[in-house]
């Protein structure tokens, strides 16, 4: 399959049986996912429909954009998340979560173990596409391979996520570089624009 794509097939096998046990959820954009009294630390998330925003708390940094259908947590019992996180809804979203040890038990009672090594590898491997993009890059470097990012997404989506924020929360470079940076883009016919929202872009110069 591609180096990119996710694997649905493993997916639909682990969303039929991780169902079964958890607690279900259906809410709008800007909501939370989870309620007060449960984290991201010890649970398994299942989102099968819609887009979440994934925010580390410490720093708070944008660590990215979800697309259904995805799973966070897969393997938090084995091996613990010890960062802190939270789920925001960017559209109406339905999914369920489930304590991490059930999804352990899960995978045993199911012999999940392939699809969840398959699942697990893609995220790995789209971890290391935004540590290329963003660890040992030059800003202008940041800044275009986020703008290639956010290109892929729904437009919905690209509608209501003003670029520069998204920008400055996923890099956590100062805002008034990356207002420079795209005010020369615009200038020069290489992406447009509106009410700062990305509308398209006709391509990006390797180097600024």
């Amino acid at each position: 399959m591609p180096h990119s794509s996710k694997p649905l097939r493993e997916f639909m096998a682990l969303d039929k049986k991780l169902s079964h046990t958890a607690t279900h959820f259906q809410v709008s954009p800007g909501e939370m996912l989870l309620p007060a009294n449960c984290t991201l630390n010890d649970v398994t998330v299942v989102i099968q429909q819609g887009v979440v925003s994934l925010h580390r708390n410490e720093g708070h940094v944008l660590c990215g954009i979800l697309q259904s259908p995805s799973i966070f947590g897969l393997g938090a019992a084995a091996n613990t998340i010890r960062n802190s996180y939270t789920m925001v809804a960017e559209s109406d979203c339905r999914g369920y979560y489930l304590p991490s040890g059930e999804t352990l038990k899960c995978l045993e009672r199911y012999q999940l173990w392939r699809e969840a090594f398959y699942w697990m590898t893609w995220q790995t491997r789209m971890l290391e596409m935004r540590d290329r993009q963003l660890i040992g890059t030059n800003h202008y470097q940041q800044i275009r391979s986020t703008l290639l990012t956010m290109i892929d997404w729904d437009e919905d989506i690209r509608s209501r996520m003003g670029v520069l924020n998204y920008i400055q929360q996923r890099t956590r470079i100062s805002r008034s570089v990356i207002a420079e940076v795209l005010s020369a883009l615009r200038k020069g016919e290489y992406i447009e624009m509106d009410k700062g929202k990305l509308v398209s872009i006709t391509r990006l110069p390797t180097h600024y």
